[in-house]
């Protein structure tokens, strides 16, 4: 169905079908989701399950020391969020371009996606394997105590060059699954991984005193056994497709590569300036007096964060192949209805679970995983900002993969660029100053100074995300109007081709010079 003239975007669907209910039919045959809060729900407890098992690689640490907490839980979070944004990154642009497919039954392109996805995933091995071997021979130039080096390099190198030969052939299996809206194998999945990895934990650290290094391999092979799972579920799922003879369509996407990785880039370098905000904070906190217990007080505070931050996280996993099936079927009022459900209820999570869990048992947790008493002061004030984090990232969380279910990649890196880039460093040092003015520790200053960041940030993102979704359904309606009034002008603008940014960006962004492509 073709654009009326001016119309910056308008959601796909096959000629002739009107856009599907939320209950129509999946491409294998299985009922699709109604709510996008039952989709999310396994989602919830399997990444819980999977960070609560790397909190305890942070508790196994602790019988070791501070500088195994550091270690574990600081320095090497910048490299664990890059291996991190690699891996979401290409999921992103596979799990989207597949739910769109499927909600348009198109099986030739389908297949197109995975070959695509097969190529990709090569190429992500050898890189990682380079950063492990740089952190292994490089930290004992990276300006850092020589305890602490050694327990970084082995544990780094460990975890990063592991991970890239056992992590990254889990993104197919896991962006079919999710495409079929299943997020229960998902689930299975990482509580198989999460499993394994404890039983190994114990045996290599408590058995056979392998120390940091028997907890980074732990976690390598515990990927196996989540890897195995989802490669089952997936094949299930596939032939179960196939089966249906549903899938007729047989248009093809006439650049399949660069609509994977139009959505894969922008989601990785995402992610990878999350890893900028992280290195920045080691990177301040090494230069000042007493570096190794305010380095390990961050490293708590991380990880509790990234903990009470799982059911958000896991709830932008749901978003993707949500907004992604939704707008392949020209469902925009599905879309609107799900993204306000799913920030309603984090919102009630974060007041409701998060507040109180930290209020009663922050001061205990960071006295049971510190060492030293310094740490543990430290720990504990650090601590009492994760209620005020987890709110200040939802709209962050949930607006980028909505977009990103557009088939837009840039908005989520937009976004990025402004907090990790523009926001994150004056607000860091504003709130270091401010802090040390006071008289306060310069680690609370700059956890102020991040929220403060992550607030604004996430107030634009929301604003810019909900004009573009009132700019869609109003491009729905339009033929609609159209087509009941014969006199009314014909639409003259073609449908834009498969993985091409669409939409146009609220009032006040910039945009490019180029034809249907604003450079947001």
């Amino acid at each position: 169905m073709a654009r009326s003239a001016g119309c910056a975007c308008r959601p796909p669907h096959a000629p002739g079908r009107e856009p599907s209910s939320v209950s129509m039919k999946s491409t294998g045959g299985r009922p699709q989701t109604s709510s996008i809060l039952k989709m999310a729900a396994p989602l919830v407890l399997s990444f819980q399950m999977r960070s609560l098992f790397t909190f305890v690689d942070l508790a196994f640490a602790a019988t070791l020391g501070d500088a195994a907490i550091a270690a574990v839980g600081g320095l090497s979070f910048p490299y664990e969020i890059l291996m991190a944004a690699c891996w979401v990154g290409v999921s992103t642009g596979v799990t989207s371009n597949l739910s769109q497919a499927m909600g348009k039954r198109q099986g030739q392109r389908i297949d197109q996606v995975l070959s695509v996805s097969r190529l990709v995933v090569w190429s992500l091995v050898p890189l990682f394997t380079a950063i492990a071997l740089y952190i292994y021979f490089g930290a004992d130039h990276m300006g850092l105590d020589p305890g602490l080096a050694r327990q970084f390099s082995v544990y780094g190198g460990v975890l990063i060059g592991g991970s890239a030969f056992t992590a990254f052939w889990s993104i197919i299996p896991d962006s079919i699954v999710k495409a079929h809206h299943d997020t229960k194998s998902t689930m299975w999945a990482g509580i198989w991984s999460n499993l394994i990895n404890v039983g190994l934990n114990t045996i290599f650290l408590f058995v056979f005193h392998w120390g940091v290094f028997g907890i980074a391999f732990s976690t390598v092979l515990g990927r196996f056994g989540g890897l195995v799972y989802a490669l089952r579920k997936a094949a299930g799922h596939e032939a179960e497709r196939k089966a249906s003879g549903l899938d007729t369509d047989p248009t093809l996407d006439p650049h399949p590569f660069r609509s994977l990785m139009g959505l894969a880039v922008p989601s990785t370098l995402t992610f990878g300036l999350m890893a900028v905000e992280t290195a920045l904070v080691n990177w301040l906190l090494a230069r000042r007096p007493g570096a190794t217990e305010a380095i390990a007080a961050y490293g708590i505070y991380s990880r509790v964060l990234q903990f009470a931050a799982m059911p958000i996280i896991a709830g932008a996993v749901a978003v993707l192949p949500f907004v992604a099936r939704r707008f392949g079927e020209g469902d925009i009022a599905a879309i609107r209805r799900g993204v306000r459900d799913i920030i309603a209820a984090a919102t009630v999570y974060c007041i409701g679970m998060v507040t109180p869990a930290i209020l009663f048992g922050g001061p205990r947790l960071a006295h049971a995983l510190a060492e030293s008493p310094r740490t543990a002061d430290l720990g504990t004030v650090a601590l009492a900002f994760c209620p005020f984090a987890c709110l200040a990232m939802i709209p962050f969380a949930l607006c980028r993969p909505a977009f990103e279910g557009l088939q837009r990649g840039r908005p989520g890196l937009t976004m990025a660029a402004v907090r990790y880039v523009l926001l994150t460093i004056p607000c860091a040092l504003a709130g270091m100053s401010t802090a040390q003015a006071l008289g306060r520790p310069e680690l609370y200053g700059l956890l102020g100074g991040l929220i403060v960041s992550s607030s604004i940030a996430s107030i634009v993102f929301l604003i810019w995300l909900r004009r573009s979704l009132r700019h869609l359904e109003l491009e729905v309606s339009r033929p609609e109007k159209t087509a009941s009034d014969p006199a009314a002008p014909a639409p003259s603008r073609p449908m834009a081709e498969p993985g091409r940014e669409r939409c146009a960006a609220p009032a006040g962004v910039p945009r490019g010079a180029g034809p249907g492509d604003p450079s947001i």
